[in-house]
């Protein structure tokens, strides 16, 4: 179970890294973009991508080990 904890924790650091990589030049823009938008509607976004990853690992774990 740990390994796929550590797994799981390795590739989103790389594909984070990769994300920053490519958009470098970009950042600064998004980050602006982002003071923009509503607090809540960030909220309500995380919340939506916290309920799928979670689903998603509890299948996977489920139906595949």
């Amino acid at each position: 179970m740990i390994k796929l904890i550590l797994l799981g924790i390795g590739f989103l650091l790389v594909f984070e890294g990769l994300l920053y990589f490519f958009l470098a030049n970009r950042i600064k823009y998004f980050l602006e973009q982002m003071n923009l938008i509503d607090t809540q509607i960030i909220k309500t976004i995380s919340l939506i991508s916290i309920g799928i990853g979670s689903g998603l690992i509890y299948f996977i774990l489920r139906f595949y080990s």
